[in-house]
């Protein structure tokens, strides 16, 4: 993915009153170097981030990732962003990401140099990869041990569970084992027994007629596609649900969805070698519903 636009942000106050932030931003050539050797993200990857979906020019659920980054912020001792400061940036990203077709817009808050005086913040659009396969043919994943249990984000909130951090190496190395073992992702379980989240995604199961997804309980990353597919659902007077999960109900589910703001639904075809049941004709539903204008 060759990113197209970076705008760099001069963080303003969460407070600020200002209606135009013309003068906090600068864009930059996105293939030149930008970033201090002693910034933080890149050092510790001690900051946040949102990817935005962007649909013939249109950032979807906009709102949403605002609030998510604020959330992510809190559980990070981060300053509270401006969001209309950030609402503004995206509406510029929006205008570089692709006229047509599908495109991401990632928002970055990083603390910045050690011992600098302000966090570090830039938005970037760029073209997204095409996931047509994927929500056509599926994917196969396989169950991988979070390694801690359903209640440590209770009892240990300085891991930062539920906040969407930089650090996403343990996500990738999740997602390279599930391929070393013949699947293309991951669902993360607790040690104890309970369904989480995939390294990237939501997941969304369809259980005797409902909707099914893991309780934000569990140090869930609350994803912005699942609220709205929800929201969508509930529309058409389908049942939605929060449950907390067994691993073992896994094996229950007829149909299963791993739920995204790039790659959108794409439906898990088998668990840990176990097929799943495919309903294409929902999935496509789901994709058209998520490739319409929403904000």
């Amino acid at each position: 993915m060759a990113w197209r636009f970076a705008l760099v942000i001069e963080p303003a106050a969460s407070d600020d009153p200002r209606s135009d932030f013309a003068d906090t931003f600068r864009v930059i050539d996105p293939s030149a170097p930008a970033l201090s050797v002693g910034e933080l993200s890149t050092q510790r990857g001690d900051g946040i981030f949102e990817s935005i979906g962007v649909v013939d020019g249109h950032p979807q659920e906009t709102q949403a990732h605002l609030e998510r980054l604020a959330h992510s912020a809190e559980i990070c001792d981060l300053p509270a962003p401006n969001l209309e400061q950030w609402r503004e940036a995206i509406r510029i990203a929006a205008q570089h990401a692709p006229a047509t077709g599908e495109g991401v817009i990632k928002l970055i808050l990083s603390r910045g140099v050690e011992h600098g005086p302000a966090p570090t913040a830039w938005v970037t659009a760029a073209a997204a990869a095409d996931n047509t396969a994927v929500r056509e043919r599926g994917i196969r994943v396989v169950t991988l041990d979070r390694g801690y249990g359903i209640d440590t984000p209770a009892t240990a909130p300085w891991l930062l569970l539920g906040a969407k951090t930089l650090s996403y190496a343990v996500n990738m190395a999740a997602i390279r084992e599930a391929k070393r073992r013949g699947a293309d992702d991951a669902i993360f379980v607790t040690s104890d027994g309970f369904v989480l989240e995939a390294p990237t995604a939501s997941l969304i199961l369809r259980m005797d007629g409902r909707f099914v997804t893991p309780a934000p309980n569990g140090g869930i990353l609350h994803g912005t596609t699942q609220l709205s597919l929800f929201a969508h659902l509930e529309e058409q007077g389908l049942p939605t649900e929060y449950a907390t999960i067994p691993t073992s109900a896994l094996a229950e589910a007829d149909a299963a969805w791993l739920v995204s703001s790039v790659r959108l639904a794409a439906p898990i075809t088998a668990i840990d070698g176990v097929e799943v049941g495919a309903d294409a004709e929902l999935t496509a539903s789901f994709n058209r519903y998520l490739l319409s204008p929403r904000d």
